[in-house]
């Protein structure tokens, strides 16, 4: 048994058309000098390598911050959507968990559609039902258009998962690519961020059309920027490749030696036209495969999908715990507002803050500190913090409500809840995609890409979907789990992931042969 090469570009063949970029970039790139000095300041600053970068990753960064405001829309708005369309409880949960089922189909595609139609092409495919799903939903009437709406979302974040954290590290210079390719969760926390602040301010349909503006506004920056060069050099599309990595880094900048490494490494991915499912056996695919699968797999295991569905809850009881211990007279002051400190949205967006905040710190860390370190730290930090949590759910579960002891143990399950999310975010959050993105080969990135995200999706569907069931069975046992999950985590990256900072990608890819 066989499957077709992704690098099979059909360049002689009839086939071929169907493998042009979907969206052609703006001819602005390819002015010469003399034409370059009658262009507008703003286009000049897009000639600058770095800016013309960070420019093209905060316009594809806008995929992502749907992405979080998909996955934040459900909390703020629940209560709201039940009480407006007479849900039941389990019709609501069922459109929660529709994004997922979505993204996994997106997911499924996402490989072939970014190989088929380039990365461009893609997100606006992305972009497109997820506009359509944010309206249908805004104005449902019934369970029926909010179910399809939430299923349109889904689809898109599927594909915007797997495609954003490609483009990335396949436009980023190898001393950023770790730093920018951290934007894409990133912004995935401030989205998140975003639903909840917004959720606390406008009713549930308006806040359903302040969905749509991210894929708004992301679909005509999308003409704006260059292709992935990488992906126009497979294609076999060689001027337009050397003008997307000349305009990515700098006119003024020579690339002829990263044009060259390229080029070789293309050439040496395209000598088949097969790959043998037998050949999986080789480690340069199966070593990449099992870290990229395993890194996303693992990020889901830690539970964090589980913990932040719950975390409203433990955030309510704490806070509650915590008033009780103060002294009257200063919790009667009146800078303390027990109804707003204990509200679950507001809790929940004070969980969006952290991430944000220390997401970003991942983001200046990333190309310092490097990879393999920082997910074991953020391994070890989850691990610990989860152990604390699980420790004072057991306490409570064993001491009286009014002990000072269960107070202590309240507090407890703060800190941990907090820490771990922190670690989270340092580490595990961000990283596994930053790494999928980079050591997959090239010949099969698309099927391999589709295949890991998917397994990401399906494993993030089975944790929420358990997590109540466990959490009702033992607090603490289910804390348990996952801290036993992210120790394993910590041994799997120091045995098996290697460091990429400072690599290029084809310096990754070919140290697996």
């Amino acid at each position: 048994m066989s499957f077709r090469d992704d690098n099979e570009d059909g360049r002689g063949g009839g086939g071929g058309d169907l493998r042009k970029p979907f969206l052609h970039t703006g001819s602005w790139y390819r002015m010469g000098s003399r034409q370059s000095s009658m262009m507008s300041s703003s286009a000049q600053i897009l000639r600058d390598g770095s800016i013309s970068v960070v420019l093209c990753v905060l316009i594809v960064a806008l995929g992502p911050i749907q992405f979080g405001f998909t996955c934040g829309f459900s909390s703020p708005t629940q209560a709201e959507i039940i009480e407006d369309l007479g849900l039941s409880i389990s019709e609501f949960s069922v459109f929660g968990s529709l994004s997922n089922v979505g993204a996994m189909v997106g997911a499924i595609a996402s490989g072939q559609i970014a190989e088929y139609i380039g990365r461009k092409g893609s997100l606006m495919i992305a972009a497109i039902p997820n506009v359509i799903g944010w309206l249908a939903i805004s104005f449902a009437k019934d369970s029926s258009f909010l179910f399809m709406g939430r299923l349109l979302e889904g689809f898109g974040v599927g594909i915007i998962s797997y495609v954003v954290p490609v483009y990335i590290a396949e436009i980023a210079p190898q001393n950023m690519r770790g730093g920018l390719g951290s934007v894409n969760q990133l912004s995935v926390t401030l989205g998140i961020m975003l639903a909840y602040l917004l959720g606390l301010l406008f009713s549930w349909r308006v806040l359903a059309v302040l969905g749509t503006l991210p894929c708004l506004i992301l679909i005509p920056g999308l003409f704006f920027i260059p292709e992935s060069p990488r992906w126009l050099a497979k294609m076999g599309m060689t001027e337009e490749f050397e003008a997307s990595l000349q305009v990515l880094r700098g006119f003024d900048t020579d690339i002829t030696t990263e044009v060259n490494e390229i080029k070789r490494s293309v050439a040496s991915s395209g000598k088949r036209s097969t790959i043998r499912f037998a050949d999986l056996k080789r480690r340069r695919y199966w070593f990449p495969l099992t870290v990229g699968i395993g890194l996303l797999i693992l990020q889901q295991l830690s539970g964090i999908n589980g913990v932040l569905f719950y975390s409203s809850n433990i955030f309510r009881s704490a806070v509650h715990i915590l008033l009780d211990l103060i002294p009257s007279s200063i919790n009667s002051a009146s800078w303390i507002h027990p109804d707003w400190i204990s509200s679950s949205n507001a809790a929940t967006f004070g969980l969006g803050v952290i991430q944000v905040i220390a997401t970003g710190v991942t983001t200046w860390l990333v190309d310092k500190a490097g990879r393999r370190l920082l997910l074991i730290i953020s391994s070890i930090g989850m691990t610990l913090s989860m152990l604390i949590v699980a420790a004072a759910f057991y306490i409570e579960g064993i001491t009286p409500v009014d002990s000072q002891l269960f107070s202590i143990a309240g507090t407890l399950s703060l800190a941990g809840l907090v820490a771990m999310i922190i670690c989270f975010s340092l580490g595990l959050g961000a990283i596994p995609w930053i790494i999928m993105s980079e050591i997959l080969p090239v010949n099969i990135k698309g099927l391999a890409g589709s295949i890991a995200t998917l397994a990401n999706w399906m494993t993030s569907f089975g944790i929420t979907m358990t997590a109540n069931l466990l959490l009702t069975w033992s607090s603490a046992g289910t804390f348990t789990i996952y801290a036993i999950v992210s120790a394993f985590t910590v041994v799997f990256v120091s045995l098996w992931v290697p460091e990429t900072k400072g690599r290029t990608l084809e310096e990754i890819q070919s140290s697996f042969r």
